[in-house]
């Protein structure tokens, strides 16, 4: 059925409207001589609505009179009707035909690389190694061999464990997994120390191999020696061992800061105005005036890249310039308001810093300056961690 019409859109069809008493035998003789209507409504029981094929049309009208009914072409549709429409409209389909040819060569070239799966590794970095391997938006598809810059961006780089480039449509994907950087493992068979990595205060250390050199309560620097990777025996004298052993310490993470009483901050003000540009790859075009119409402003912009498929991009770029409107607001605080802010603030900021949150210890809040016009807040957290790593003995 569904072929049937989409046939007779190819070969064209008209919706007709028909009006009589004998609205069901006019149906009845169609069906039997096997004239399709289709998309049939009935508005009252002596009118109708209905497409019919144009090679059938011609028969309806013996069918109408036969019943009596009277028939009237509503529309024309299908393709026959579409075409002899445009006939006359030379510049329609010569832009069409334009247009297509347009696409098609488009679709031959690379218009937006996507990295993914970075985490330290910056995507500029990327984009630029991709540069200089020659592939770059506007690169040629036919031109690009992904395993050739594969091998040569991770010659250049020790960070990169796996890497990946896919060409969809007009789209490069770069997947890549990063290496995980492993703290160096000094073979059992090497001599070593085990050194201080932070400033702290020891509380408990033991020593499985090696000598001992600070006791608890002791407050030491980083690269102090803990357990030294030595041992001396009265009649073998020194010999030197793997230093193995525990250490944990109060380690103390800090952070000051100052506050103004009366300050002055810029907040929005719920205005704010677009303005819009086209860049076509190295070439831009503003479709406005490129200064905000605020006084006193914040700017957020965002590129959005042209597709017409998920991964059929044009090379073009809409470029969206949001400017919010902002205005001086004068606030003003009481010294006690400005240190709770602070020490929420240094608070926060600590807590971000310390893994093992559980070992928190202490909580100190030091005032090391308070006048009428500033006050300034010291937080130090007191946390128990296990500290040391091993040194290399170089002898």
């Amino acid at each position: 059925m569904i072929f049937k019409i989409l046939l007779q859109y190819i070969l064209g069809y008209v919706n007709i409207s028909v009006e009589g008493y004998y609205i069901e035998r006019f149906i009845n003789t169609c069906l039997a001589k096997g004239i399709l209507l289709w998309n049939i409504k009935r508005e009252k029981s002596t009118y109708m609505n209905a497409n019919v094929g144009i090679k059938d049309y011609k028969k309806l009208k013996q069918i109408s009179k036969k019943t009596k009914c009277k028939m009237k072409i509503e529309a024309k549709k299908g393709l026959p009707f579409l075409m002899n429409r445009y006939r006359k409209r030379k510049i329609f389909f010569i832009l069409l035909i334009l247009i297509i040819i347009s696409m098609y060569g488009t679709s031959k070239f690379v218009w937006n690389i996507e990295v993914k799966g970075l985490e330290s590794i910056q995507k500029e970095d990327i984009l630029n190694n991709l540069s200089e391997c020659g592939l770059n938006v506007g690169t040629l598809k036919s031109k690009i061999n992904s395993q050739e810059i594969i091998n040569q961006i991770r010659l250049k780089r020790d960070d990169i464990a796996w890497m990946n480039i896919n060409l969809n449509g007009t789209n490069v994907i770069v997947e890549i997994v990063e290496t995980t950087k492993k703290p160096e493992i000094i073979d059992k068979n090497e001599y070593c120390n085990i050194v201080s990595n932070k400033k702290a205060q020891i509380t408990k250390i033991t020593a499985t191999s090696g000598t001992i050199l600070v006791k608890v309560g002791d407050i030491v620097t980083e690269n102090t020696i803990l357990i030294g990777g030595w041992m001396e025996g009265k009649y073998t004298g020194i010999r030197y061992v793997h230093a193995t052993g525990n250490v944990e310490a109060k380690v103390w993470y800090s952070k000051k800061e100052k506050m103004q009483l009366n300050q002055v901050s810029l907040v929005r003000t719920g205005n704010e105005d677009k303005k819009y540009t086209i860049k076509l790859n190295n070439f831009q075009i503003n479709l406005s005036k490129s200064i905000p119409k605020f006084e006193k402003y914040d700017t957020i912009n965002e590129d959005k890249k042209l597709r017409l498929f998920s991964n059929f991009y044009l090379p073009i770029t809409l470029g969206i310039s949001t400017y919010y409107e902002l205005e001086e607001q004068k606030i003003s605080l009481t010294k006690e308001e400005a240190k709770e802010k602070l020490v929420e603030k240094l608070k926060n900021e600590l807590s971000a810093e310390i893994e093992e949150k559980d070992n928190i210890q202490d909580i100190k809040v030091n005032i090391l300056q308070e006048t009428n016009k500033e006050v300034e807040v010291e937080v130090i957290y007191e946390v128990l961690e296990s500290i040391g790593t091993e040194e290399k003995i170089i002898y």
